[in-house]
């Protein structure tokens, strides 16, 4: 069968679907991948081969309004100034970014881009005709096309954030701007009538969903990378791994970056520490102390065997494969549906949440300390990672996907 796919302009958010579609690929089935073309790079480094023709949703925009939203309604956690949602650079005052900017970038950043790439997904697959289509949340192309040419589809989801959320604060993080797909008369398109769920998480974690759940293992991707040989020797110390995804930084601002705090908890404890960031952020972790090693193009999955806790921001990405890797997690969310993923992660007891607003040394070294010392974490986050196990592999998921485009 041939199997399209739609995604947005966020690998992490697409990431967890990659090993279903190696799958279908290794089952003999053709796949497509729908992407922005700033996607087509690591579409292509995943293996698989990307039609550049959707739309690029400027996602960090959405993110940097919805906080100056939260500024003005006064629930904005933090003591400085949201950055500015279309250039990103710091404000002094909310006052810099008025109606003007908001209606300009607002068509120019999310309608136009969201309109163009639901009729390119629409061309493609009348043209490549597709007997299912695949796409992820923030991906809704998929679910328009596939009702326009009349395919099954399925929503893989990327955590614990399912498709049927009462918080509207977590459901803004997957709407489109009202109406962009009307003018296709595909009904109402959102995550609450999609049909069927490809749902990551294992039990205790699962998210909320009122459709047809498809189970899969959580297999974890984490892009292209090496592997070093010293991860394999067993650590002299307790090892804690620290990742601080980078876009928190151009969303939340360069005060948002929580590695210098977490590293000055950490350089009192008798614990060896691998420390993943990117980009600009290495600048702003300055000198490190003796005890930590920076990780350099090493995937999360392959840094994470051996250690005794992880620390990181409560992306999706990072939560889900420390839950396969069983590790305990310390989980700073920030924003955006990170709140909700260190909640429900927190309540199986397999971590700790500490917002970041209310991050400081003596409070993360607590915290690392209690994962570190109290066993009923790590016995917590073994559990998760043996029901992960339990659940079918993504090889496992191809019979279902098959009935599901035969019927």
């Amino acid at each position: 069968m041939r199997v399209m796919c739609t995604v947005s302009a966020w690998p992490s958010h697409y990431y967890p679907m990659v090993p279903v579609l190696w799958a279908l690929r290794a089952a003999g089935h053709e796949v497509l991948v729908a992407c922005p073309p700033s996607q087509a790079g690591p579409v292509s480094r995943a293996g698989l081969t990307p039609a550049p023709e959707l739309g690029e949703l400027a996602i960090p925009f959405l993110a940097r309004l919805r906080n100056v939203w939260d500024a003005q309604a006064g629930t904005w956690p933090y003591d400085w100034v949201p950055p500015h949602p279309v250039t990103g650079a710091d404000m002094s005052s909310l006052a810099e970014f008025g109606y003007a900017d908001f209606a300009r970038a607002s068509r120019q950043l999310i309608a136009e881009p969201v309109a163009r790439g639901g009729q390119a997904a629409i061309d493609l697959a009348r043209r490549w005709r597709p007997d299912l289509i695949l796409h992820e949340p923030l991906s809704m192309e998929g679910l328009l096309a596939a009702r326009v040419v009349g395919v099954p589809s399925a929503v893989h989801l990327w955590g614990p954030v399912g498709t049927h959320e009462d918080d509207p604060a977590i459901r803004a993080v997957v709407e489109y701007p009202v109406g962009s797909f009307t003018p296709h008369r595909a009904g109402p398109l959102t995550l609450d009538t999609v049909t069927h769920v490809i749902d990551p998480c294992p039990a205790g974690l699962a998210p909320p969903v009122d459709a047809t759940r498809l189970a899969v293992r959580y297999t974890p991707y984490n892009g292209p990378g090496t592997m070093p040989t010293w991860v394999l020797e067993p650590p002299e110390r307790q090892r804690v791994t620290v990742v601080w995804g980078s876009s928190l930084t151009a969303m939340f601002g360069p005060p948002s970056l929580a590695v210098r705090l977490i590293l000055a908890a950490l350089a009192d404890l008798d614990v060896e520490v691998l420390v993943g960031v990117a980009g600009q952020d290495l600048d702003g972790v300055g000198p490190t102390p003796a005890n930590v090693r920076l990780l350099d193009g090493v995937p999360l999955h392959v840094a994470l065997p051996g250690s005794a806790a992880v620390v990181h921001h409560g992306g999706a990405g990072c939560l889900m494969t420390s839950v396969a890797a069983g590790v305990p997690q310390l989980v700073l969310p920030t924003g955006m549906d990170q709140p909700a993923n260190a909640a429900r992660l927190a309540a199986t007891g397999a971590a700790i949440r500490l917002p970041r607003a209310e991050a400081t040394v003596q409070r993360i070294r607590d915290a690392v300390t209690s994962l570190l010392d109290v066993p009923e974490h790590r016995r917590a986050a073994q559990r998760l990672a043996a029901r992960n196990e339990e659940r079918p592999t993504p090889a496992g998921l191809v019979t279902d996907l098959e009935k599901l485009a035969a019927g």
